[in-house]
């Protein structure tokens, strides 16, 4: 693989991004993480208890499915999609999550805590900690609380203490916020199991390596069933997770395109999107450096997705790393677009999208009719039944 694009460093900077910009306090017990994760995560143990779970408990390997009458009614490329709404739980969350969740049941730690915006991440940490035995905090803006109500319930039937958290904007930047606060209260006994890419070293570094399966997966999967590598790959971006994922089992494959997928939301202007790669500029948010979308100030600024998982004014430090090295394209999709393929892709395939990966799917739609031929992998990052109720209340049933 290239060194354009390797990392982190010791520090935990890709490149120029990332890093530990955290309070003292906080400096101590993410050195002993990142030791921890280290050493735990090249033992046998720990190896043959997450594949164990990963086949027996997740379902893993997810399957990739052929969109035959998608493809069809576009006319253009063939569209293909990695399933991960169908890894338990309902999307690609618990993949890290039962990685996070193991590595603090092998560092002792009694309690896990976290943030979630569209509250995928909160469920799949729920049933981690269900499945394990620790206790769980989830902390989410009130916004999201009224949109998501199906994942708050199911977080609770797990066991997990739901926080709505009522400051600012009121969604996922907020929910970091909030969780963070609470962590440094007790770092001895807590860990904070990010939901992404994001935040201090070493948590971007933990959650793409948990992550990377569905690209390994992928990869195989696709030339198995094709005897090729697809033309390009499509996930979406909001801290990063999915797409990450997926894309690093192309990365060293040129030949592959690999599209980012951002909230373009309703506009351009401030507060109308989440797109950080397409209008950010470097800066510091949560613990690490990275592209922000931010004020005059420099505080980072409103952001706006019909998809809550998509709403974060930030994105992972390693994304910055290959936007500047030029691997990935980052490209947008408008809430119209995304909603769009929602209806589509449920009414032509039977698969009902997260609103997060609807977006990736509307990129792809697109991308079929230019490209003509060929195909196109879309990382379908999770399920949408959580959005059902938003949808029908705010689009109805579509065309």
């Amino acid at each position: 693989m290239s060194t354009a694009y390797s990392g982190p460093d010791r520090q935990g900077y890709f490149g120029a991004y990332g890093g530990v910009h955290v309070p003292d306090v906080l400096v101590e017990p993410l050195r002993e993480i990142d030791e921890a994760y280290r050493r735990i995560s090249r033992s046998a143990d720990f190896i043959a208890e997450l594949r164990y779970i990963r086949k027996h408990f997740q379902g893993r390997p997810t399957p990739v499915s052929y969109c035959r009458r998608l493809s069809d009614f576009l006319g253009g490329a063939r569209i293909y999609l990695k399933r991960e709404d169908l890894n338990h739980s309902g999307a690609h969350k618990l993949n890290h999550c039962m990685g996070e969740v193991l590595l603090a049941k092998y560092m002792g730690k009694k309690r896990v805590i976290a943030e979630t915006g569209a509250g995928q991440h909160g469920v799949a940490l729920a049933t981690a900690a269900a499945y394990f035995g620790l206790e769980c905090e989830i902390h989410m803006g009130e916004v999201d609380v009224a949109k998501q109500a199906p994942n708050v319930a199911r977080m609770k039937l797990l066991g997990a203490k739901v926080v709505p958290v009522c400051f600012g904007l009121r969604t996922l930047k907020e929910a970091v916020d909030s969780a963070f606060a609470e962590y440094l209260k007790d770092p001895i006994n807590t860990i904070y199991c990010i939901g992404s890419v994001v935040g201090p070293h070493p948590f971007p570094m933990m959650v793409r390596d948990f992550q990377e399966i569905v690209g390994i997966e992928a990869r195989e999967q696709f030339l198995e069933m094709t005897g090729n590598l697809p033309e390009a790959v499509t996930a979406c971006v909001g801290g990063g997770s999915n797409s990450m994922g997926i894309f690093r089992g192309f990365l060293h494959d040129e030949s592959v395109k690999l599209y980012g997928v951002e909230p373009l939301g309703t506009g351009s202007k401030t507060g109308e999107h989440a797109a950080t790669m397409t209008y950010g500029t470097p800066g510091i948010i949560h613990g690490f450096k990275c592209y922000l979308l931010q004020d005059e100030k420099g505080d980072p600024a409103p952001v706006y997705s019909c998809a809550s998982g998509l709403d974060y004014p930030g994105v992972g430090p390693e994304y910055c790393q290959l936007r500047d090295a030029g691997r990935v394209n980052y490209v947008t999709a408008s809430d119209k677009e995304a909603i769009d393929a929602f209806f589509r892709l449920s009414r032509l395939e039977g698969v009902i999208p997260a609103l997060e990966s609807a977006h990736a799917v509307a990129y792809a739609m697109k991308l079929a009719k230019e490209m003509e031929q060929g195909a196109i992998l879309v990382n379908l990052s999770g399920r949408g039944d959580k959005d059902l109720d938003y949808v029908m209340e705010n689009y109805g049933l579509g065309e």
